[in-house]
């Protein structure tokens, strides 16, 4: 593969997640308020923090390969938060939208890994050192909250969703 073709792909990468960190920012400040569960609720304050931080990273990224974030959407993340939004309007109990939305969060975090992993390999490949550290620790922060995300589902309390 030429390093156009690498070019290429790496910056359609990058447009993609940064359109759906852009998603993701907005959607947590909304999950953090519909759960009712308190440390659900602040892993999501947190993560909204560390997101803020990350489009940050990706808009430097942009400025050292000389890119602009464009109209990019990312259809990934579009159809994940349609999916969170159809599941409201069923109606659930309130027990259900807590361990729906870490689930959605673990489904979301798997998507930004894959996704910064390769970001950060095709960096590498192209010698874009500094934009390679960048995305490795976007890459090491989404692995983190995942962590996060599978204690909380470990320690959830389903008893009370019977």
């Amino acid at each position: 593969m030429s390093a156009n073709s690498l070019n290429h792909l790496f910056e359609n990468e990058l447009k993609d997640i940064y359109d759906a960190e852009q998603r993701i920012d907005e959607a947590l400040g909304e999950m953090a308020e519909e759960v009712e569960h308190d440390e659900i609720a602040q892993a999501f304050r947190d993560h909204q923090q560390e997101t803020e931080g990350q489009i940050d990273r990706l808009e430097q990224v942009f400025e050292l390969v000389d890119a602009s974030p464009g109209d990019e959407e990312c259809e990934a993340t579009q159809g994940m938060i349609e999916e969170h939004d159809e599941f409201l309007d069923s109606n659930p109990e309130q027990g259900e939208i807590d361990v729906f939305d870490v689930t959605a969060g673990q489904k979301t975090e798997h998507y930004e890994i894959a996704t910064y992993g390769n970001l950060a390999k095709l960096a590498d490949r192209l010698g874009m050192d500094e934009a390679g550290d960048l995305l490795h620790e976007n890459l090491e922060e989404e692995e983190e909250f995942l962590d996060r995300l599978v204690d909380l589902t470990e320690n959830y309390d389903y008893d009370q969703l019977t």
